[in-house]
């Protein structure tokens, strides 16, 4: 197994394991056409990117972690380069969702407590390679990236009942912050990462 960065050509790969190990979220909802161009987006980004551990052998993508320097930045990013074409191919999901969009769009400033703008966005790993540390090692990569880009703090999102997110973050160093809900009546748990105690 090695981790690489992700490019252009793995972005299809991305939003399908977004889609199928991540079920209970509100990007997933807007299906895998909108997800990925969100991760072309990210891997594009010069603030943003993605790690993945692939098979050495066939360079099969098993897990990744997305992360950026600043939420806020890749959701303009996103709106203005693909705002119209992201948006047209999950309109109808778009629409019976419109309280969601603007939760997710409010995110991060909402949250009306001093976090870090930098954020792994998505951890997932194919649920037939899972309990082998892929999801730690591709943490663990993009917090090193975000701190040799300078980023001293780094934040994650969980569901406060996602118990086996709760524990990878906190083997990878992150510490419980706040208590947040992004969207109505979800309880979400936001973690910190510190590249001061690594």
């Amino acid at each position: 197994m090695k981790v690489r960065l992700a490019d252009v050509a793995d972005s299809t790969r991305l939003a399908h394991l977004h889609a199928s190990r991540i079920t209970d979220g509100f990007l997933p909802s807007l299906g895998p056409a909108f997800l990925d161009r969100l991760y072309r987006r990210i891997v594009r980004s010069a603030d943003s990117f993605a790690f993945v551990a692939t098979d050495e052998g066939s360079d099969r993508v098993l897990g990744f972690a997305a992360a950026t320097s600043d939420v806020g930045r890749l959701y303009r990013s996103f709106a203005i380069h693909d705002g119209l074409v992201a948006g047209a191919v999950a309109a109808p999901r778009l629409l019976r969702s419109w309280r969601r969009v603007l939760e997710t769009v409010r995110y991060p400033s909402a949250d009306g407590t001093d976090l870090p703008a930098a954020e792994i966005l998505t951890v997932a790993v194919d649920a037939d390679f899972g309990g082998r540390g892929i999801g730690a090692l591709v943490v663990d990569a993009a917090t090193q990236r975000l701190a040799e880009r300078g980023e001293a703090a780094v934040k994650v999102v969980a569901g406060s009942d996602n118990v086996a997110a709760l524990r990878l973050y906190e083997k990878c160093g992150f510490t419980v912050r706040s208590r947040i809900e992004i969207h109505e009546g979800v309880s979400s748990e936001v973690l910190v990462w510190n590249s001061s105690s690594r």
